[in-house]
């Protein structure tokens, strides 16, 4: 158990990035780099102990300066969609970047993946951590306030991949920060992922418009290719001949979770039958997006030489509601100046054989 350290290149702009390895007392391994504060690998072990990365990403520093599909990133300010891309905060309307069709994604075209962090390491009894934290200055992105961001990444000694985000502001402002690592639990360079089954704890998810914008309605589950309460397949439903599939090119949507939203619940899981290997997402926030790598583009190189295409991934984002800034009855992601934001997810990795 412990943590080492190693050189990732210089940015683009001449500054120094590193690789900071956490391995835990079974072997298992994540590794991530104080640019971006981005997950780059994650080697889990099989049924039989042996250890595979299960997560897409790059070999170079240059590929996660570029990273259009955001593999392995620390979203923020505002994670997923804002309809319109503006909001309003205390009768101050706010806009921000329209990168995607009219709204603003992932806080802009330059998300929180695109900057370097101050890291700090520690090693305690159970697990280990990588701290990483930097002042994102008022109006950085078109949001409001000076805030203070620190997202740890914890390895347990149980297999747990512990992320706590906490950031505190000078003005009200939007948080709702997120991971979008792609999850293929077969090993990160062996296809398509669709034959992986997911559960989900949720009995409705967010309906969108055609640029999937939530409308503020909840659209029940039952008896649709959406309901994941009992695990299942991603390929059971992901070509269906329903309207919200058709609209993601797949699974791209927001699930209303089944959680009080205090501690951090157990509210999914990914299963690899010829692994046995499975990952559990426990979270205290009360939406998460499930997006099944739809628009990766086919031939993009990955890691080892290895090429990517679509639906090689699956993400689970756990986050406050897509637009929820801008729709009454969404938990509002908006926190108040100089009140702490805190929010847990943790994913875990068990074996099933």
């Amino acid at each position: 158990m412990g943590i080492t350290t190693k050189s990732f290149g210089k940015t683009a702009k001449g500054e120094e990035a590193k690789l900071y390895i956490l391995e835990n007392k079974n072997g298992m391994k994540a590794v991530f780099s104080d640019f971006g504060a981005v997950l780059v690998q994650l080697w889990v072990p099989d049924k039989n102990g042996k250890l595979e990365d299960v997560v897409l990403g790059f070999d170079t520093l240059a590929e996660y300066e570029v990273n259009p599909t955001f593999f392995g990133s620390f979203i923020g300010r505002c994670g997923n969609r804002i309809g319109g891309a503006k909001f309003t905060i205390n009768g101050k309307e706010y806009q921000v970047e329209d990168n995607d069709n009219g709204n603003c994604l992932h806080g802009g075209s330059v998300s929180y993946d695109k900057y370097m962090y101050e890291a700090e390491t520690f090693v305690e009894e159970g697990g280990v951590s990588v701290e990483f934290s930097r002042l994102s200055p008022d109006m950085e992105q078109g949001f409001p306030g000076n805030l203070d961001i620190t997202v740890t990444y914890t390895l347990t000694d149980e297999n747990e991949l512990a992320i706590e985000y906490l950031a505190v502001s000078d003005k009200d402002t939007i948080v709702n920060f997120t991971n979008h690592s792609y999850f293929n639990l077969a090993g990160h360079n062996t296809g398509l992922v669709t034959n992986q089954e997911v559960m989900i704890d949720a009995d409705a998810f967010t309906a969108t418009d055609a640029k999937l914008i939530p409308t503020g309605e909840l659209t029940d589950v039952t008896g649709t290719p959406m309901d994941f309460r009992i695990r299942k397949p991603l390929a059971d439903g992901i070509d269906a001949d329903y309207e919200p599939i058709r609209m993601g090119g797949g699974y791209d949507h927001n699930y209303a979770l089944n959680t009080a939203g205090e501690d951090a619940e157990f509210v999914a899981e990914l299963y690899d039958k010829k692994s046995g290997r499975v990952m559990e997402v426990y979270t205290d926030l009360p939406g998460m997006q499930l997006y099944s790598g739809n628009f990766i583009k086919d031939g993009l190189k990955g890691k080892g030489g290895c090429t990517y295409g679509k639906r090689h991934g699956v993400c689970f984002e756990t986050q406050y509601f897509p637009n929820a800034v801008n729709i009454e009855g969404f938990k509002s992601p908006v926190v108040k100046a100089y009140k702490e934001a805190e929010s847990m997810t943790v994913y875990k990795f068990t074996i099933e054989k």
